[in-house]
């Protein structure tokens, strides 16, 4: 019985491996940094535009779902709005339905298996699960913004290179669609094919800063539309900009860098606690259960968690410096 029972544990082990083995060279072959190159020099030599497959709906309304009826009931929900915006910021290639779809699925599924749980455990487990989306979608969100902001200061010196050597801004856009890296290209690119779409210049620039909502962006697109009314020297305006969005990236993160400990002391205060439980529970269950099993508990639990938060919150304002 041991033989079968270890025989059956490896053989577990090895489909485990080459199952995950299989998944990744899968996702490699399909959604790598190598298919992606040749996808791009494939579009290249057919003379179609540089790109993943980015593209500008001319529709007006963005489809919030794939079903038309739920997709018109979508679109008389205001805040929906909102949530599409959050998605196209984020660049994740999901639509309202499928966000609201994955929250509902997470906090079924979450609510079957707390069924046998405490009461206030049934309550959370739901909830954390219902919001794991939204925090995927809010930490792709930022760091593709925080990507796009690293690539500013470059597409800034190169929009003022390009328009000193004598081209066009329109020209411009689409040489930094072109060129630059993703995921700033697909902005520019999508900027570009809205003027060529006939959207009016100021107001694919106004589009362009509402998909990526970075001060330093505004500030470019600003320039770039002061000068269309009132003139100037636009190389050295973008230029001057480019360099104070350099400037300002390195106090960035020179500020990180001495934020540094209270950001992990605010991490070891709001993680302790939890790891500390679990360690308790896993070593000493009967002690620890007073915390769920008795009234008393479960109010010293529910104040402990609400200061946490509470500390955690005030953590995070203190060592937020705005620069």
């Amino acid at each position: 019985m041991d033989l079968i029972f270890y025989s059956f544990a490896v053989l577990l082990f090895a489909a485990v491996i080459l199952l995950t083995e299989g998944l990744w060279l899968w996702w490699s072959a399909r959604h790598g940094a190598a298919a992606r190159r040749i996808r791009q020099r494939l579009k290249m030599m057919s003379g179609a535009a540089g790109g993943d497959g980015d593209y500008v709906s001319i529709l007006k309304q963005r489809r919030f779902a794939r079903n038309a009826v739920l997709d018109t009931l979508l679109h008389r929900v205001r805040p929906v709005a909102a949530l599409d915006r959050l998605l196209v910021q984020s660049g994740l290639r999901w639509n309202v339905a499928h966000l609201l779809g994955l929250c509902a699925a997470g906090a079924c599924a979450a609510f079957i298996l707390a069924a046998r749980l405490p009461l206030g455990i049934r309550m959370l487990l739901p909830a954390l699960a219902c919001a794991a989306p939204w925090l995927g979608v809010l930490q792709a969100r930022r760091a593709r913004l925080k990507r796009i902001e690293a690539q500013l200061p470059e597409a800034a010196d190169f929009i003022a290179r390009a328009l000193r050597a004598g081209h066009s801004f329109t020209n411009v856009l689409q040489m930094v669609g072109a060129e630059m890296p993703e995921p700033l290209a697909a902005e520019f690119r999508a900027a570009h094919e809205e003027i060529n779409y006939g959207v009016p210049m100021n107001e694919a620039l106004h589009n362009l800063a509402a998909r990526v909502p970075l001060t330093d962006l505004r500030y470019l697109v600003i320039a770039v539309l002061i000068q269309r009314e009132s003139g100037g020297n636009l190389a050295e305006i973008l230029a001057n900009i480019g360099h104070i969005i350099r400037e300002r990236l390195k106090l960035l993160a020179q500020v990180r860098v001495l934020s540094a400990e209270g950001r992990l002391s605010a991490w070891v205060l709001g993680v302790l606690p939890f790891a500390v439980v679990a360690l308790m529970s896993a070593t000493n269950t009967r002690y620890i259960s007073v915390l769920w099993t008795d009234p008393a508990g479960i109010r010293l639990v529910w104040y402990g968690v609400g200061m946490i938060v509470l500390g955690v919150l005030w953590l995070r304002r203190v060592i937020h410096i705005r620069v």
